[in-house]
């Protein structure tokens, strides 16, 4: 503890009894502190140390003291890439990965992104909120404290602002910081034939309208073989750009698509997926400061190779 520290007046909760992880430099991985302490005055933290630290009568000044029984005590965890608000699931496409069908196969038969499309499109604002918020408390339950949380599941102009909207009311209604972006070049909707077609839609009606009523601070994109080409994620970027919104991308998640680069060529806020990724990529994501966000989660459940 530095010489002459000044304990502050009023001390809202001391809390012991667990190791700290600080994020400092220091010899322990995270800048572990092994059994630390907390003193929290006015709503933030005003010490953090050693509990061993902590003089006898500060624990009298506290309103509360909670004493853990172990584990760890973290800073507020990030998850910057979820899906979390959408309609019915897709348990009987797990039973068809379990049988060798291609994640690629089970989205040509009108499965995965499709299959959520439509229960999506038939759930309403707060079924979708209902359920979503079940989904994020179980984060919050998990130390969160910020969440990523993309529209895609609507891919027609009412959806996607309906998924939108509900976004916000969860940031509105949980003690989370939330972060939306609008996912619109996620899939082929049914109502198109040609992709080129969809890619004119998103960003003539769709993006615009997401900016105008400020629905997103970011847009995102599916670069792959299955979804959109280099070119068309392009030109919903550009898009973008022009109307002042951050970008972000699925990239190299099945092949190479080179999206990675383009994703540093918008200066995107990261890439995500990679499983494909080449050094060129590396590189140019690191000239760019474009975060890399690695989902094995997603690779375990597809069961991909």
């Amino acid at each position: 503890m530095p010489e002459g520290y000044r304990w502050p007046q009023n001390i809202d909760s001391i809390w012991t009894g667990a190791d700290v992880a600080t994020m400092r430099k220091n010899e322990q991985p995270y800048g572990l502190i092994k059994n630390g302490a907390l003193v929290l005055s006015g709503g933030t933290l005003a010490w953090v140390g050693p509990a061993e630290e902590l003089p006898v009568e500060i624990f009298h000044k506290a309103d509360r003291v909670h004493t853990l029984q172990s584990g760890v005590i973290t800073p507020g965890l990030v998850d910057c890439h979820t899906h979390l608000v959408y309609g019915g699931n897709r348990a009987k496409e797990f039973e068809l990965r379990l049988q060798g069908v291609s994640y690629e196969e089970i989205q040509r038969r009108g499965g995965g992104i499709a299959s959520t499309v439509r229960a999506t499109r038939t759930a309403s604002e707060q079924e979708l909120f209902q359920s979503g918020s079940k989904r994020l408390q179980a984060l919050l339950q998990e130390g969160l404290t910020t969440v990523e949380i993309k529209s895609g599941y609507g891919l027609d102009l009412e959806t996607e602002l309906k998924m939108l909207r509900v976004v916000g009311r969860l940031g509105q209604s949980l003690p989370v910081t939330v972060c939306p972006t609008y996912l619109g070049a996620h899939a082929l909707p049914r109502e198109y034939t040609a992709s080129d077609g969809y890619i004119d839609f998103v960003c003539a009606t769709v993006l615009p309208e997401v900016a105008r009523l400020g629905l997103a601070t970011a847009v995102d994109a599916f670069c792959e073989s299955i979804a959109f080409s280099r070119e068309q994620t392009s030109r919903v970027f550009s898009k973008a750009a022009e109307l002042g919104l951050r970008v972000k991308l699925h990239a190299e998640q099945l092949s190479n698509q080179n999206g990675a680069s383009l994703a540093a060529e918008y200066r995107a806020l990261s890439a995500d997926h990679l499983e494909y990724l080449t050094d060129q990529g590396i590189a140019a994501m690191a000239r760019a400061k474009t975060v890399a966000v690695l989902l094995p989660g997603a690779f375990y459940c597809l069961r991909e190779s």
